[in-house]
This record gives structure tokens, C-alpha cells and sequence, in this order.
């Protein structure tokens, strides 16, 4: 049967027929020129700088295809149809969409983040702050729980992570936390605050940032939180204790070491010894992990901390003293000398007071009482 003949057989168009004969497979249609948009024509430049502009917003900001569509038919006079702009939108977002080049690390570096979950801890229902410290390299890991994101639990997490490894990573890269940057300028330069000038004074590491709220810049953490929320603490741990939680993370990353990851030879823990064996060493001693401030005794002999009240000794009402806030313990110090210890609280406007601070007081109002009561007898 010839061509023309199958195409009259079987009502195809001869160009149809010839296709079939000269491909194995139905080729599909392949549109030879662009759609012609004869009323959102003019409008394109506008949508597309809007969704530019969008990119350097958070997603609630951005706009919707009805967004535009309305500000088009509003501020702009356009009388089409909005299904013409839902479908250029969807197509220009899939083109704007970040794409992103396969990365590998050398070894001994680390990423650092923060993450979030709730647990009981000694029998309280609470939010729990995690630290996570990811070698990009091996993918070995370390995570440590703390009551808030605080500066001193930053810097703890330091002090465990590097003790858990046995040594101190080359750089470490993190977010722009204010924990650790004061400010970032335009052409990427940062403020850093004195906590993490001290903090990396000391560990010798080189310290490098992300790009604001690009968190694919540090992306090996950023899996870590969601695989240890996921896979360490579901379901909702449950502890006497943080330091019993710990325990149990730590346990959890030491076990991870076993495991052998999709296109990986090796597993975790034989990669892990390529990452320590170009660590720095640990220093002689770890870094002091807590917050130092100024504060100013009051008349009722406390001193405030982070919305806190905190007592020390009578006489030293008034006095300017330094607060050392660590994870669990206030410390207060007048000069050189330590004057009051405190279970820290992490509540806000409580008091927290040692009642022997003011013993001294009550034995002079006491003395005051007798002297007056002994005048009165004679």
C-alpha cells in the first residue's frame, strides 16, 4: 500500500503517514515558534521584573499570579484573560528557579546550625533548641540540646562538637545568626560580635557565612536538623534531664558512624578518620562558654539578667558586677571574687534568691529590734 493510499485507508493526512513510516515512535508536536500573546505582549518586561524583584523576598511576600493579573488590569488597562497570565507566570518561575552545580568538600571543615523540637524534659513539656555540627566530607555528625539558642549554648556546642570529633575543624560556615554577626554589608563583609571574636580567637578556626536567607548554602546541616528532628528524636524525647538527652544524641551519632551513604565506598566512620586526621588540634583547655555582662546591684541586693532576678551578699548593694550567664548555672563577680551562684532560670521576671544572702541584714534589723525593745523596758 503506498502512502497516500494508507492515508486515504485510514483518513490521516499524508503528512501524518509520512511520520509514522519515518519514526518508530509517535514524535510528538514540537512548536517551531513562540506562542503569540497578542494582549499580554506589551505586559511581559513588567511581570518579569516583578518576579525578580520577588526573588529577594521571603515567600509571603511574593506575588500570585492573580497579583499580577489584577495589577495588570488595574494599573495598567490590560483586558485579557487571566488564564494567559497564570500560564506565562508558571513557565518564567520554572526559568528563575535556582539551579545548582554539585559540590565536593575537603576534608576537615564543618557547617554549623540550629534546629527545633519539643520534648519532656524532667517531666515539663518544652521547646528544645538543638546545636548541629556537620563534616561535610564523611557526613559524620554532632548534636547537642539546650533550653534556648543562646550565645553561651552556642559556644558550648562548640566545646562538645570539637571534644566529640578530638579536634577543631580548618572553617566552619553558619548562617548569618546574630549570635555571631552584629552586621553584613553590601559587598559581604560582616561585623562579627565579641563572643565570636573570642570564641574563634581561641579554636584558631577560619569562620565563613552564607549568603542571607540562602539556606542551600550550607546544605549538609541543614539535612542534618531535619534527619536528626526525624530520626533522633521521634518520637518526642522524653528525659530527666539534658544532660540524659545528650547522652542519648551523642550515643545516636556514634552509631551513625556505621552506616555506608547512597554513592558512597566507605562508610561514615572510615571517612570520618580523613576528616580528623586534618583537623587542628584541640587546645589545652575548652573555651569558657558563657555570656559576660555588666550589671548594677540594687537596693534589694539583686542583680537582673536576662529579664531575671538574681540575689547576692547584702553588702554589696549597689556595687557594678559582672554576670556570667552559662547553660545551667548564673555566676556573679564583683572584681575577682565570685559573690553568687545560681541555678539559671529560663523563665521571664521570675526571682531567684539564696536566703543567706541576707542573713547579715536581718541580724543588724534584728539587733536594731532588741536595742529599741531593751530602751522601751528601761
Amino acid at each position: 500500500m503506498s502512502k497516500r493510499k494508507a492515508a486515504e485507508t485510514f483518513e490521516l493526512d499524508p503528512r501524518t503517514v509520512r511520520k509514522m513510516m519515518e519514526n518508530p515512535e509517535p514524535p510528538g508536536y514540537q512548536r517551531s515558534k513562540p506562542v503569540r500573546l497578542p494582549k499580554l505582549g506589551p505586559f511581559t518586561g513588567f511581570i518579569d521584573q516583578i518576579l525578580k524583584n520577588d526573588l529577594e523576598k521571603i515567600k509571603k511576600e511574593r506575588h500570585t499570579a492573580q497579583r499580577i493579573y489584577e495589577r495588570l488590569r488595574d494599573e495598567y488597562g490590560y483586558d485579557g484573560k487571566y488564564g494567559a497570565v497564570k500560564e506565562y507566570v508558571r513557565g518564567k518561575r520554572l526559568h528563575l528557579k535556582e539551579k545548582f552545580v554539585p559540590l565536593s568538600h575537603a576534608p576537615g571543615h564543618a557547617q554549623v546550625d540550629f534546629g527545633q523540637t519539643h520534648g519532656v524534659i524532667g517531666g515539663v513539656e518544652r521547646k528544645i533548641h538543638f546545636f548541629c555540627m556537620s563534616l561535610p566530607y564523611s557526613d559524620d555528625s554532632f548534636v547537642m540540646g539546650f533550653p534556648a539558642e543562646t550565645t553561651e549554648a552556642f559556644c558550648a556546642g562548640h566545646n562538645a562538637a570539637c571534644d566529640h570529633f578530638g579536634g577543631v575543624p580548618q572553617s566552619i560556615l553558619y548562617d548569618n545568626t546574630s549570635i555571631a554577626v552584629v552586621k553584613v554589608y553590601r559587598d559581604g563583609r560582616r561585623d562579627l560580635t565579641e563572643e565570636m571574636i573570642r570564641l574563634q580567637s581561641h579554636y584558631l578556626f577560619d569562620s565563613r557565612f552564607g549568603r542571607p536567607a540562602r539556606g542551600n548554602d550550607k546544605g549538609k546541616v541543614e539535612g542534618l536538623v531535619v534527619y536528626a528532628r526525624r530520626n533522633f528524636m521521634v518520637p518526642a524525647p522524653r528525659f530527666e534531664s539534658f544532660d540524659a538527652l545528650n547522652a542519648h544524641l551523642r550515643q545516636k551519632c556514634l552509631e551513625r558512624r556505621q552506616q555506608t551513604l547512597r554513592g558512597c565506598q566507605r562508610s561514615i566512620g572510615e571517612r570520618f578518620s580523613t576528616d580528623q586526621a586534618a583537623f587542628l588540634p584541640l587546645p589545652p583547655i575548652p573555651y569558657d562558654a558563657c555570656e559576660k555582662v555588666s550589671a548594677k546591684v540594687t537596693s534589694q541586693a539583686l542583680v537582673r539578667y536576662r529579664t531575671n532576678d538574681y540575689s547576692v551578699p547584702v553588702r554589696y548593694g549597689f556595687h557594678d558586677v559582672q554576670v556570667r550567664g552559662y547553660i545551667h548555672e548564673v555566676v556573679i563577680a564583683c572584681g575577682a571574687e565570685v559573690i553568687a551562684r545560681h541555678p539559671r532560670s529560663y523563665a521571664r521576671e521570675d526571682a531567684i534568691y539564696d536566703p543567706l544572702h541576707y542573713l547579715a541584714l536581718l541580724v543588724v534589723v534584728q539587733r536594731k529590734h532588741d536595742n529599741r525593745l531593751s530602751q522601751n523596758i528601761s
